[in-house]
């Protein structure tokens, strides 16, 4: 359907008084409040946050920008503002306030602006408008005041806060280190002969043990040879040896004396079954079974007492001699016994002072790291104290305007004007939609989807045109100068038409 601009033309000068209506009392409210608005007054002040003089390494948990933004969000607080307010008198109307409002119209009266970045310098812009200069520059000093002795504070806190924990730490992991030493000692000393520190020193003392066992063995086996043999030759011959009264022994016996003493030389050499041995043997019992038949051919040979306790006494020292034997090897099986369970325990000792250790060295990193922090923290105080750290810094005091800054008066006429023109356009707007009656030919076949044959429009006569015309011409003239002249009543006698615009504005709650 096309557009049919005659039509809306003829639409719009018909609802045109009411249009203009709109916009003339939009319009007298926008004037009417930038002409009565009260003028205000802006005082600012710009800070920045100074780089530490000395730095010192993990004590500033924020960065500039960060510390800009606490900053600012520590200042807006509700006890801050309403305290400024109320100090400095900021609204005439106090009284009349309630604290929400009070604190909604400081928000709203000041102007926290934040620049900066990466590589920039990170600035603060704090303003304030009020009704007169020198409550403004009152008001961003204040603010200014605050923020520094909050930074300060902040930053003298941060730190105590700091040196108190890990002062605390340091405490606590001192203590776990007495008492992990403690431990330590005790395990030691529990099993002090099997640790793993001198484990090659047992198993070195281990091996001289089984030598000297061994070493024990083999004499032990010598000495019960020799007495074996000793027994032998006494039952052989009745003689344990030679003396100077003469000999005594047949020279059969004598033979077999000498073979024995070979055998015996020959055993403490070879092995019982090396051919010599064998051989010496062999002729041993021979002469042995020889002697025994022929012994009463030698009865001269009998055994003498003397020989007999001579006999006794050298037993007798063999049996000292196996006996001492016999109880050093004792000792040293013992020994070996408990050196073997030593060795078998170390195993596991070693890997309960390994983990104690390990537990130990894990604290002791621990106990460096905080005491590290600890003097990184009291080094960060020491700035602090010095304010060598870093800062806020004021590069622009706030100072007492002479001339308004606000309000823009035209801004605030044109604003009435295009909320007029606006409210019009949509009043137009909403009538065109609302009205569903039929005033077109194209609207028929639209609403019917039927052609009409012929249309017949309405002939107006042209003394009827000039009728419509004169009485629109008549309204207008009465809403040009009836419109502005009513709303110049109202605000000269009844109500400012600002302040009964507030009042509209409060009770619609917007």
């Amino acid at each position: 359907m096309n557009f049919d601009f005659r039509f809306y033309f003829s639409l719009f000068l018909r609802r045109l008084p009411f249009m203009l209506a709109i916009v003339l009392v939009c319009s007298g409210f926008g004037l009417a409040m930038a002409i009565n608005a009260a003028p205000t007054f802006s005082s600012s002040a710009r800070l920045l946050i100074e780089e530490a003089q000395i730095e010192v390494g993990g004590t500033n948990g924020v960065n500039a920008d960060q510390e800009l933004r606490l900053t600012r969000e520590r200042l807006l607080t509700r006890a801050n503002l309403i305290d400024i307010a109320n100090e400095f008198a900021v609204f005439e109307n106090m009284r009349d306030m309630s604290p929400d409002e009070v604190y909604n119209e400081m928000l709203e009266n000041t102007s926290i602006l934040l620049t900066g970045g990466r590589n920039q310098v990170a600035l603060m812009t704090i303003s304030f408008e009020a009704r007169t200069g020198r409550i403004a520059a009152n008001v961003v000093n204040e603010y200014l005041t605050i923020v520094q002795d909050d930074s300060t504070a902040s930053n003298s806190q941060q730190i105590e806060d700091t040196l108190a924990f890990f002062q605390r730490e340091v405490d606590r992991l001192s203590g776990d280190l007495e008492l992990q030493s403690a431990r330590i000692v005790a395990f030691k000393a529990e099993n002090a002969n099997a640790l793993p520190d001198d484990l090659d020193f047992r198993m070195s003392r281990q091996a001289q043990l089984l030598e000297r066992l061994e070493r024990i063995s083999r004499e032990r086996a010598t000495i019960e040879n020799r007495r074996a043999d000793f027994v032998r030759l006494f039952e052989a011959t009745g003689q344990i040896g030679q003396n100077d009264r003469g000999p005594t022994l047949s020279p059969k016996q004598q033979q077999l004396a000498q073979l024995e003493l070979e055998l015996q030389n020959a055993r403490s050499v070879y092995s019982d079954t090396n051919p010599k041995v064998v051989l010496l043997v062999n002729q041993v019992e021979q002469l042995r079974n020889s002697i025994a038949r022929n012994a009463p051919d030698d009865a001269e040979t009998t055994f003498q007492s003397p020989q007999n306790a001579m006999l006794e006494i050298q037993l007798a020292e063999f049996e000292d001699s196996i006996r001492l034997l016999d109880e050093e090897a004792a000792e040293v099986g013992a020994a070996l016994e408990q050196l073997d369970a030593s060795i078998r325990a170390t195993a596991a000792n070693a890997i309960a002072l390994a983990g104690l250790e390990r537990d130990f060295e894990n604290m002791q990193q621990r106990y460096n790291g905080a005491n590290a922090e600890l003097d990184k923290a009291r080094l960060a105080q020491e700035v602090v104290v010095a304010n060598q750290g870093q800062k806020l810094a004021i590069i622009e005091s706030p100072n007492v305007p002479q001339d308004p800054s606000g309000p823009n008066r035209p801004r605030i006429a044109a604003v009435g004007v295009g909320l007029g023109l606006a409210l019009a356009a949509g009043l137009f707007a909403i009538l065109e939609i609302m009205n569903r009656t039929i005033r077109r030919p194209e609207e028929i076949e639209s609403r019917f989807n039927v052609t009409p044959i012929a249309t017949i429009p309405y002939m107006e006569s042209r003394k009827q045109r000039r009728f419509r015309l004169g009485f629109l011409a008549l309204v207008l003239l009465v809403v040009l100068i009836g419109v502005p002249l009513l709303l110049w009543y109202i605000d000269t006698t009844y109500m400012p038409l600002d302040v009964m615009l507030a009042k509209i504005i409060n009770r619609l709650g917007l």
